[in-house]
């Protein structure tokens, strides 16, 4: 076959195959069907005092999960004071007015499981899964700590947990890369924003926390009217409220609402006032791309080191040339 002859086949072959353009679809049929949304039914109740309730039903297993989360964490604090949030935590599993001991010695002969507490920068929650014949109890122990905390915390006890506490900032922070966090958060943030020291705080701020500033910790911030509490499992929504309304239900809601206070308070602080909740409105901007950069992920070399620096070099050098261009804030 000549060269022009073989050319001409190959064309006319290729033009009686349709283009992708002019395929047909692929019936509906065969696409993968969109994945159903995830939805999670709940109702929700408000106490008259405040207390928001929270009640997912489901009858898989005897058990009830119960959550309850109040609205303040470390940005709470204030410079010279930080860690109180999570101190508080602490003092929180060390016993109420009415049962004077170990939270966990109560719960966990009644076969409580995932029995803890966490605290971060925005709230701080306390959680139990415990089976249902055992919700009496536990929500009874949950409303003794929440409204009759104060006669139980006492100078033994602060100083205990400041200990345990430190000890815990001692294990994270001498481990390899310990604080590489401790250094983002510090990059990150400007200097006085609520976000811009560590969860666990310093240990000279845990050295300084008194006694009476940990009651006032209590009577801000523990108030029913700046918490949630949900149930979920093995429960009536109907069931759910009586029994929250008989254990929460006499308690006094805070004097005012601390989380929309300090919202406020963050809004209209002085602007070069160290002492302050915040530093000035300006603060409460930390613009995307620079959050961003705190967060990228850790390369390693050969030999599998990672180079803490690596992450704080780069946030480092975005502040400065965030400081040279707008003066926004002022580096330390």
């Amino acid at each position: 076959m000549s060269r022009i002859a073989f050319v001409t086949l190959a064309l006319g072959a290729l033009g009686a195959v349709p283009s992708a353009a002019q395929q047909s679809p692929a019936p509906a049929a065969s696409r993968a069907p969109a994945p159903a949304p995830i939805t999670i039914p709940y109702q929700r109740f408000v106490l008259k005092n405040g207390l928001t309730l929270l009640v997912h039903e489901d009858h898989k297993a005897p058990i009830v999960a119960v959550n309850i989360w109040y609205h303040v964490g470390s940005k709470n604090e204030r410079p010279g004071r930080t860690g109180f949030a999570h101190l508080f935590e602490h003092l929180m599993f060390n016993g109420s007015e009415h049962y004077n001991t170990d939270y966990f010695q109560a719960l966990e002969p009644l076969g409580a499981t995932d029995l803890n507490g966490t605290t971060n920068e925005d709230r701080t929650n306390y959680f139990q899964n415990v089976p249902t014949s055992a919700l009496d109890v536990v929500l009874w122990m949950e409303s003794d700590r929440m409204g009759h905390l104060l006669g139980a915390i006492d100078q033994a006890k602060l100083d205990e947990q400041r200990g345990v506490v430190q000890n815990e900032k001692r294990q994270g922070e001498n481990e390899p890369y310990g604080k590489v966090d401790l250094l983002m958060t510090e990059g990150t943030y400007p200097a006085g924003h609520p976000y811009s020291w560590s969860v666990i705080g310093s240990m000279e701020d845990l050295d300084a926390a008194k006694l009476d500033d940990v009651k006032e910790w209590f009577r801000t911030y523990y108030g029913p009217n700046n918490a949630v509490i949900v149930l979920a499992g093995d429960i009536t929504p109907e069931v759910a409220r009586q029994k929250v309304e008989q254990y929460f239900g006499d308690i006094a809601g805070a004097p005012r609402e601390a989380g929309h206070l300090d919202r406020a308070a963050h809004r209209h602080a002085p602007a070069g006032d160290a002492g302050s909740r915040a530093a000035g409105p300006h603060l409460q901007r930390v613009e995307h791309p620079r959050v961003r950069i705190g967060r990228r992920r850790l390369s390693r070399s050969r030999d599998g080191r990672v180079d803490a620096r690596e992450v704080v070099a780069p946030v480092q050098a975005a502040r400065v040339r965030r400081a040279d261009r707008d003066g926004r804030h002022r580096l330390r």
